[in-house]
């Protein structure tokens, strides 16, 4: 089950990225968190500023909106996401899991 916090108009949740996989995608979900599939290496932030990218475009908000708040150089990261309710994450997320 997703571990999901919801704060004063944003949501804060955990994502696992596999970084140099064939496709980007949400694939699922991994241990209380989202799990990320992503085509960047990580290298220099690529792999960063793609799963902001892609988790903004799954969740229809704009890039600016997504946020990785710590493990900037794991693959565990906690996200914070503006403009989106947990009911809207909820309802965004449900169809990869």
């Amino acid at each position: 089950m997703l571990q999901v916090q919801e704060t004063e108009g944003a949501v804060i949740f955990s994502v696992k990225v596999q970084p140099r996989s064939s496709k980007s995608m949400v694939s699922g979900e991994y241990d209380g968190s989202v799990k990320v599939n992503l085509k960047a290496p990580p290298v220099d932030g690529a792999a960063n500023l793609e799963c902001c990218r892609l988790l903004a475009r799954t969740l229809g908000v704009p890039r600016t909106d997504v946020q990785i708040i710590s493990g900037l150089r794991g693959k565990k990261k906690r996200v914070k996401v503006d403009g989106v309710s947990l009911a809207r994450f909820k309802e965004k997320v449900a169809p990869y899991l």
